[in-house]
């Protein structure tokens, strides 16, 4: 989620401290932040989704890169609530949004290789930590819930050939690739009032192209 857009969520989560919400993007190589990001803020969004899933055989996958996507991916969001769910405990209540992945779920059978392994493995683990983080911290007040996008258009995805960004539109059973904001609006709804009944669970957004 951009810069414009995290404003966006923030705004919309309400003017007083009670709805104060923070979208926040975790280094994975220290368990702090910068003292400008309010660890007592009670909707948090874990503002980035991540990175290291192109493709890639197993056995071309070095230690090195397995090492430095499981840290990006699964090692920074578990820092970020490290942080972040004590103080919201205290208060009473809260809103959590993690970013997984479709690769976490869903492999297709027809690609040879459809992403890393290790990008593969890393957003599966953080649905079930989200499902944990989520029972643990349940009778504090605070809900935890994942989203889990698919093809959304972004820098790689747009410099494809044309006949490549259409077949890939075309997989999609409602036509088109998503948009950053498609995903933006669904964690609006989770940090919202709309969803206060939701916890532990996972909301795919990815146009039809993997239903369950």
């Amino acid at each position: 989620m951009d810069h414009r857009r995290r404003s966006a969520v923030a705004e919309d989560g309400g003017g007083d401290d009670r709805r104060r919400v923070v979208a926040v993007e975790a280094d994975r190589n220290r368990a702090g932040f910068d003292g400008d990001v309010e660890p007592a803020a009670s909707r948090l969004s874990r503002g980035k989704a991540g990175g290291g899933g192109e493709p890639v055989a197993l056995a071309d996958l070095s230690l090195d890169r397995w090492r430095q996507t499981i840290d990006l991916n699964l090692t920074s969001t578990f820092l970020t609530l490290k942080t972040f769910l004590p103080s919201m405990a205290e208060r009473g209540r809260g809103a959590v949004v993690t970013v997984a992945s479709l690769a976490g779920q869903h492999v297709v059978p027809q690609a040879k290789v459809s992403a890393s392994p290790a990008y593969a493995a890393a957003k599966a683990g953080l649905l079930m930590f989200t499902r944990q983080a989520a029972r643990e911290y349940a009778a504090s007040g605070i809900r935890i819930n994942a989203i889990s996008p698919g093809s959304v258009m972004n820098t790689r995805i747009a410099g494809m050939p044309e006949a490549m960004l259409q077949g890939l539109r075309s997989s999609h059973p409602l036509g088109r690739i998503g948009e950053p904001d498609d995903v933006a609006e669904a964690v609006l709804y989770l940090l919202s009032d709309a969803s206060s009944w939701m916890t532990g669970t996972t909301v795919d957004i990815n146009g039809g192209f993997a239903m369950r």
